[in-house]
């Protein structure tokens, strides 16, 4: 009997495709890690590495943290660390709860002017406004120089509200039926049925959410005054202007910002996603293609 032919991509791969599969993926891991272990070094560094080195340190001889203090101790990083904080966390929890119950409306059948609305998000999504009626609309609602018009004017997005919209619709019809049937209304099946089954897609909308707000720069570029600056923007300052900012605290004008504290604001600003990502990276597969393809 003769052995039954397998397809060629169920085969075992060569060994020299093995090896260099593995050294592509050294070469990828390299070229990730490297610049992050570049940039942690030289913010490790003192100043007098730094310039032997040209600017850059791979590996700190005395590492110190000397500008962790300076920037930790009090000034325009604090401010603007807490200010990004406070954003994110605000914005991502306004953010989340806008786009479960415009997601959950938009996807029971049925509901009065569902397609039309549906329709017009998505129309927003093939045609977002332009920089300046943005500007206009803000300066209108009198949000300028206010943390609201970082959330306010980016508070639902399209994506996130078409990946829950899918995933709620996967949600069997049975349940909704049943809980119908013990008298629920359309918050208590939210509450109490659906969001517990969407937890992986709430999960990934919630931290595209949190990286956004944290990640955003532009708008306070536009609508605050640089002593309500988030971390990025002040970050932007630092590494791409080379310059610091006048201290919130002291009042004196800061001076050309060595290369370790630009390095040291860099850290400082990737460090919190950094900790949240691995934690959530479960649901990503889950959440991001069930929904997108259901939808």
């Amino acid at each position: 009997m003769s052995a039954q032919v397998r397809p060629g991509w169920m085969e075992k791969p060569r060994p020299v495709t093995q090896v260099a599969k593995a050294v592509a993926l050294v070469a990828v891991v390299l070229l990730v890690c490297v610049p992050f272990l570049v940039i942690l070094s030289t913010s490790l560094a003192s100043q007098r590495e730094v310039v032997a080195g040209g600017g850059w340190v791979l590996w700190p001889q005395d590492p110190t943290f000397k500008a962790y203090e300076d920037i930790l101790a009090g000034g325009v990083v604090t401010h603007a660390l807490g200010v990004s904080a406070g954003v994110t966390v605000i914005g991502t929890l306004l953010s989340l709860a806008c786009t479960v119950t415009l997601a959950y409306a938009l996807s029971r059948p049925g509901v009065f002017g569902g397609k039309p609305v549906l329709l017009l998000v998505l129309f927003t999504f093939l045609f977002p406004p332009g920089m300046i009626p943005g500007f206009l609309v803000v300066k209108e609602l009198g949000l300028l120089d206010s943390y609201a018009s970082l959330v306010l004017p980016v508070l639902v997005n399209v994506f996130n509200l078409v990946v829950l919209r899918g995933f709620f619709q996967g949600v069997p019809e049975e349940l909704y039926e049943a809980a119908r049937l013990d008298g629920a209304g359309d918050w208590r099946v939210l509450w109490s049925i659906v969001l517990p089954l969407s937890k992986a897609a709430l999960a990934v909308v919630g931290l595209f959410y949190a990286v956004a707000y944290w990640n955003s720069w532009f708008y306070a570029s536009l609508y605050l005054e640089s002593d309500h600056w988030p971390l990025q923007q002040v970050l932007r300052t630092y590494v791409v202007a080379g310059s610091g900012l006048t201290d919130t605290t002291t009042g004196e004008a800061a001076v050309n910002a060595p290369q370790t504290i630009q390095m040291a604001v860099l850290v400082i600003a990737t460090v919190p996603i950094l900790l949240v990502y691995p934690f959530l990276q479960k649901y990503f597969t889950k959440g991001v293609l069930t929904g997108a393809i259901k939808s």
